[in-house]
């Protein structure tokens, strides 16, 4: 491992993904330059930024001469990079793991749970659609179902320890237990979430408010 004196992260506080990048860093003790771009901040559409970025989107991530964008490609950066057994598991049967879960976050649990919180949260109350939102809940219970099973019978995602792939699923957390929904029980999950509320990495990156987002679509 090597430490960085240059780590600079793009992105407004109240985006789950650049959430995913501090929560990173955060338990990584890290030093780092925190830029607030996008939303209320703007930003994206400068020519500098979309120099950096070409989606206009956050989070970037600048370590030295190095620009990483997408979420999970940060987390995996600076798992390898600063992270050696602890957040980044060096046996390769033990990362299998935790990208199995990363990859299965991007592609099933955050498009389910990103859609019932863009059609419940961020949609104003006079513009939402009962069954769109019915249908987002009912995709989000169904993954967040095999999260608990899995749950059942570890303390972690990919097992007794924190890796990426907590970071890259649990960051949906703090917005899932807060909204105004009817939440079944599922016992797996909820220790799961009061234990990542004892890391104080956890607190300070996701446990966030996100108010302004509220009934706002174009932000």
């Amino acid at each position: 491992m090597r430490l960085s004196p240059n780590l600079t992260l793009w992105g407004r506080a109240n985006s789950a993904n650049v959430q995913k990048t501090l929560w990173a860093l955060e338990e990584l003790g890290l030093p780092y330059t925190h830029k607030l771009v996008g939303g209320s901040h703007g930003g994206l559409d400068e020519p500098s930024y979309r120099a950096m970025n070409p989606n206009g989107l956050v989070p970037t991530l600048q370590d030295g001469e190095l620009t990483v964008w997408e979420s999970h490609a940060t987390l995996r950066y600076l798992a390898a990079s600063y992270g050696e057994n602890t957040l980044w598991p060096v046996d390769p049967r033990e990362r299998a793991m935790v990208d199995q879960w990363t990859d299965w976050t991007a592609t099933t649990f955050q498009p389910a749970w990103i859609a019932v919180f863009w059609l419940l949260v961020r949609t104003p109350p006079e513009q939402r659609d009962d069954k769109a939102i019915a249908a987002a809940l009912a995709k989000t219970v169904a993954a967040l179902r095999i999260l608990d099973a899995n749950l059942a019978e570890r303390d972690y995602v990919a097992g007794d320890r924190l890796s990426y792939a907590d970071i890259a699923s649990g960051v949906a957390l703090y917005r899932w237990f807060t909204m105004d929904i009817d939440r079944p029980a599922m016992p797996g999950v909820e220790n799961w979430y009061r234990r990542l509320q004892e890391r104080p990495a956890f607190r300070k990156a996701v446990m966030v408010s996100y108010d302004e987002l509220v009934a706002r679509l174009a932000f």
